[in-house]
This record gives C-alpha cells, structure tokens and sequence, in this order.
C-alpha cells in the first residue's frame, strides 16, 4: 500500500496488509498507516498485480548502465571559471 502524506507529493510505499477485499484494505491501510492524518490520497495494489525486477538478477538487468560514460557527469570538464557553480 501507498500514502501520499500531501497534496503535490508522490505516493510513496507505506507497508503491506492482507485484507478479503479492495474495501477492506483501504480502511485497514487507513486505520493502520494514517492514524495521525499524515495522508490526503491511499493506493492499495494487490501482490499479484506486481510486477518487479529479481533481485538475483541485478547484476545483468541494471549493469548496461554503467557502460555509457556521456550519463556521468564525471564525463564532462567544467572550464575553470565555471567551478563555483
């Protein structure tokens, strides 16, 4: 379940529940996670419906990133008279 804690903001992952239905996870999200009125918006998705990358599987699915040197900004040199910036 997400929590956006105001308006402007992204939802942002509050924990898990289990509840019978989508109704029920919503009041429970809402009982649970906004007692103190830190939220104005609440997602409840269910596990099922998620789809995420394997942990195990880091290495080959997030490493063709680091071979592309022109998205580092160590790549570029900055003239002298621009240093403070």
């Amino acid at each position: 379940m997400f929590i956006r804690p105001r308006r402007g903001l992204s939802h942002t992952h509050a924990g898990s529940l289990h509840a019978a239905d989508a109704a029920m996870a919503l009041r429970s999200a809402r009982d649970l996670f906004t007692r103190r009125g830190e939220g104005v918006s609440i997602w409840v998705v269910p596990a099922s419906q998620i789809t995420a990358s394997s942990p195990d599987e880091k290495d080959s699915y997030f490493d063709p990133a680091a071979d592309k040197v022109y998205r580092h900004p160590t790549f570029y040199h900055l003239p002298e008279e621009v240093r403070h910036l």
